[in-house]
């Protein structure tokens, strides 16, 4: 969501700003933009089609600078348009980009307004760009400092000025802005990803940092106005773009590489050290009495399953909060329990958000379940756990969604173990279930063309109902919003269990009822739920696994699993969920890796 790219270089340097875009596409936009500065003023190229088309109008315009700032725009205040997308100016001389949300946007509208500023769009960026200018004397790192006092939110913002024309300032708050060091070049982004390559060593700005970068240096202020030094980091050099080879779309392609992405997030180790959690993980597991897990969409749902997981293995009391909800609602903090964080980008702005205010609040024991080793969840955070999924493009996630279930089952059984109730023998059989966890995938992966089938049938559909109980509920909220997020059908997923309750008089025989139907305890209570469905005419799409005796029949469609997979089995149950939400929403011509109005990575609240 939102993608920054600026730099200041000897060089032309809009062709390094618009692959920087194109890296960071993945994220999601609506619209797209780059702007130089010379002493002669600021000039721009905006597109509300891909940053395919802007490359070709950049071309065509023979658009060319030294210095200059990129932006890849989320709608938030005001539609997709080119009016609306970055960079925006103020008086043709200063140009800005921004990701973020200002929430005192209008007062300071006014306020300028009062000045004679007039304005031209409907973002809340126009905000900062006319309030910059207003303070500028001639140091547009003094001007962005003094304004970014008067901001609101959160933001991460990239400013040029034409009597600058050498110098790109940028600031942070809420959100991330990393500064790329060159050679004899300097480069500012919201993503690592975006410069890597052009820039051998990052640093990752601080909150509240400000930051000018010149061809010969780069200076950094504090929130509190003092010049720092932040620590430089070498990155490794950008590996090019994801090759879809046989794939349709990077989401089937991620679907598949899940066998590959398990195997390497699972630990080497074969017994749950809690040394996999980071040097003071030990002492922290033991001053622990509680679990408080924060997360957003797909990552709560795997915080769910890892309530059931934690609870019945480790047997510590777990809560699982929405991160949006949670910091603004009175809570009983406890300064004992350890606060879990899960996020494949590790930027999600609510879950950051969340982290900090349980901070706050005097809970100090932190552990972030992330994807990106160098974002700012993890340098937040205790204790860490790093996901191996890859770079995950398409917005549903998949990948992301296993290796963090694989993640928070070894924090289970860590737990469980050091307070004694995960045995020698449990160990070695969880540590073997892990290992075996990559090819029972892959047989999942050859039901396939089976699921393909069914896809036909749910195109034609505008609802559906998942059912799942106990361990599997989650699996089938995630089912549900896979299905929502991609081919736009409406769906909704319940405990089986409720149905009486509510939701049976949503079923109909125009309504699918998919089901996740494993062998375990509460198995016949389910069959039980199933045939409430059957005899108000409902149709039942049931993922059952070998052992459980359910058959096809009238108004009942089975697939079945290859094997049980016990405690593991919701990571190899949501894996047919998405492909029959992947397989319907091509059927029905969607967007699939880049569904509408929605981003990848959530840095705005």
């Amino acid at each position: 969501m939102c993608g920054i790219v600026g730099a200041v270089a000897q060089r032309n340097i809009v062709p390094v700003l618009i692959e920087g875009l194109r890296r960071l596409e993945y994220r999601g936009y609506d619209s797209c933009g780059v702007a130089v500065v010379t002493s002669a003023g600021a000039e721009r190229v905006r597109s509300v089609s891909r940053v395919a088309e802007l490359d070709d109008q950049v071309r065509e315009a023979r658009f060319e600078g030294v210095t200059g700032i990129s932006h890849t725009r989320w709608a938030t205040h005001g539609a997709p348009t080119v009016s609306n997308a970055h960079p925006l100016f103020s008086h043709d001389a200063l140009a800005i980009v921004h990701n973020g949300i200002i929430e005192n946007y209008e007062s300071l509208r006014e306020a300028l307004r009062a000045k004679g500023y007039e304005f031209v769009s409907q973002t809340d960026t126009e905000v900062i760009a006319h309030l910059v200018h207003s303070l500028y004397r001639g140091d547009l790192f003094a001007a962005v400092r003094e304004a970014v006092q008067q901001l609101s939110g959160a933001y991460a913002i990239a400013v040029v000025h034409k009597d600058q024309p050498h110098t790109v300032v940028g600031a942070r708050a809420g959100s991330p802005l990393v500064v790329g060091l060159g050679n004899g070049e300097n480069f500012l982004a919201s993503d690592a990803l975006a410069v890597a390559g052009s820039a051998s060593h990052m640093i990752f700005l601080e909150e509240g940092d400000v930051c000018e970068l010149t061809l010969e240096r780069v200076r950094i202020a504090d929130g509190s106005g003092h010049e720092v030094q932040r620590e430089a980091r070498e990155v490794q050099a950008y590996g090019g773009t994801v090759d879809l080879g046989p794939y349709r779309h990077y989401m089937q392609k991620e679907i598949f590489e899940q066998p590959r992405a398990i195997g390497d997030t699972i630990p080497a180790a074969e017994a749950f050290e809690p040394a996999l959690f980071g040097e003071n993980a030990r002492a922290v597991f033991g001053d622990i009495d509680s679990i408080l897990i924060l997360a957003c969409g797909t990552s709560y749902y795997a915080g769910l399953t890892a309530k059931y997981w934690l609870e019945s293995v480790a047997k510590i009391r777990t809560d699982v909060e929405i991160a949006s909800e949670y910091r603004y609602r009175e809570s009983v903090p406890n300064p004992r329990a350890l606060v879990v964080t899960i996020s494949q980008s590790g930027e999600t702005a609510d879950t950051l958000a969340a982290l900090k205010h349980a901070q706050s609040l005097g809970m100090t024991h932190t552990l972030a379940v992330c994807n990106v080793a160098t974002s700012a969840m993890v340098q937040l955070t205790e204790l860490k756990f790093l996901t191996h999924a890859g770079r995950e493009i398409g917005v549903a996630s998949t990948k992301a969604f296993t290796t963090q279930l694989v993640g928070l089952f070894i924090l289970a059984a860590t737990l469980g173990k050091l307070r004694g109730h995960v045995s020698a023998e449990q160990e070695a059989q969880y540590v073997k279930l892990l290992r075996h966890l990559p090819a029972a995938l892959n047989g999942v992966l050859a039901l396939e063309p089976q699921i393909i089938a069914w896809s036909e049938e749910f195109a034609r559909k505008e609802n559906a109902l998942f059912l799942g109980r106990g361990l599997h509920y989650p699996i089938a909220l995630e089912g549900a919003l896979k299905l929502k997020e991609i081919s736009y059908i409406h769906a909704e997923a319940y405990p089986a269990g409720e149905l009486k309750h509510g939701p049976l008089a949503l079923v109909t025989e125009a309504i699918p009822v998919v089901t996740v139907a494993p062998n375990d305890a509460l198995l016949e209570k389910l069959k039980s739920n199933m045939q409430e469905v059957r005899a108000r005419g409902g149709r039942l799409y049931v993922f059952a696994d070998a052992d459980t005796h359910i058959t096809s029949g009238d108004g009942i469609h089975v697939i079945r699993m290859p094997e049980h997979y016990g405690l593991l089995s919701p990571i190899l149950h949501v894996v047919p969920l998405q492909l029959l939400a992947y397989h319907t929403a091509c059927v029905r011509g969607t967007d699939v890796d880049k569904p509408r109005n929605l981003a990848k990575s959530v840095t705005v609240e």
